[in-house]
């Protein structure tokens, strides 16, 4: 379900309450007050945070506003709002647990910032929690007769086919992730005398400071997408948008999800568990169950220390649907 837009919202009429309101009725915001008070909050109560951490905050609670402008004023600050907000993170958005955690506790800093400035009594999201870091990766992997039918369902016929099959590829057989993707540009595509590389940007960096291997079908299935598009820009990005009004823009990351869930569901794999990034991690596995030394697959995934890799390293098994893996 897509979000509706700001406009329509500002559309109608906003009452403001500035009044100091009961935990039981909650607190009601116009969009626009919402807005200046998220505006406020970043500039004044984070002012001695890093740049990296304002960022964070600010990205959290863009998605935290998109849901308020979703509920259409049914956002009140109360502890029940704040609960049907994250069961909106963890089952239609499907996040990660510790994405979930990471917009919890941004909404609960900001609560506590109109707690402060007298807006409410108390912070309704300080007894919501979040969920615990996992120990293992909560995303399963694909087995190999889930990989068989996802397979099954990709095609050339045009490209948004071409291009969707890349992605998959590039996932699925490059451990490639999808912000990864869609910060890539057809530049960033090297050959040197040992193949060819992608040079990336991963989630948290600040620059493509990374090279990732393109083994061979990964390599084809892009050429095939891109020789569809014929002419190209080296500064184009690798993944662009071929709808009739956003043609030729960059690929995002929300459309990128969308249609990797929608082959999921196509194929019949998608099951509790499998997101779209399920398929950076059967990568791991699949590498592993082929072969490919632990400290290679360490080096492809770009993992900070071997205890990552080693919780791949105990679910190859997985992959061939082995029980109690």
């Amino acid at each position: 379900m897509q979000s509706p837009n700001s406009g329509d919202v500002a559309k109608e009429p906003m009452e403001s309450t500035g009044d100091t309101l009961g935990a039981a009725t909650g607190l009601a915001l116009s969009l626009a007050e919402l807005r200046l008070r998220i505006q406020d909050f970043l500039k004044e109560y984070l002012k001695e945070r890093s740049p990296e951490t304002v960022g964070t905050y600010r990205r959290s609670l863009n998605e935290f506003e998109r849901w308020f402008v979703r509920e259409k004023g049914g956002y009140r600050f109360r502890k029940k709002d704040v609960e049907r907000y994250k069961k909106y993170l963890m089952e239609e958005r499907e996040l990660h647990q510790v994405s979930v955690s990471t917009y919890l506790t941004a909404l609960r800093r900001f609560c506590q910032y109109l707690v402060d400035i007298g807006l409410l009594t108390e912070n309704p999201a300080v007894g919501v929690k979040g969920n615990r870091r996992p120990t293992s990766h909560s995303r399963k992997v694909l087995v190999q007769n889930e990989i068989d039918a996802l397979l099954k369902v990709l095609s050339i016929d045009d490209e948004i086919a071409r291009r969707d099959r890349s992605v998959v590829y590039c996932m699925l057989f490059g451990g490639m992730s999808e912000i990864e993707l869609v910060r890539a540009d057809v530049q960033d595509l090297e050959q040197t005398l040992m193949g060819w590389y992608l040079r990336v940007q991963g989630k948290g960096r600040t620059a493509k400071d990374q090279h990732v291997p393109i083994d061979p079908p990964v390599m084809d299935a892009l050429r095939l997408y891109l020789d569809a598009r014929g002419r190209i820009r080296p500064e184009e990005p690798l993944f662009i948008s071929h709808g009739h009004r956003s043609h030729g823009d960059r690929l995002n990351t929300r459309s990128l999800r969308s249609r990797i869930n929608e082959l999921l569901k196509t194929s019949g794999v998608k099951r509790p568990g499998i997101t779209p990034h399920s398929l950076t991690h059967t990568a791991a596995v699949i590498w592993l169950n082929d072969g490919m030394p632990v400290d290679e697959v360490k080096q492809r995934m770009r993992h900070g220390t071997m205890d990552t890799t080693m919780i791949y390293f105990r679910q190859q098994g997985l992959l061939r649907g082995d029980e109690g893996a």
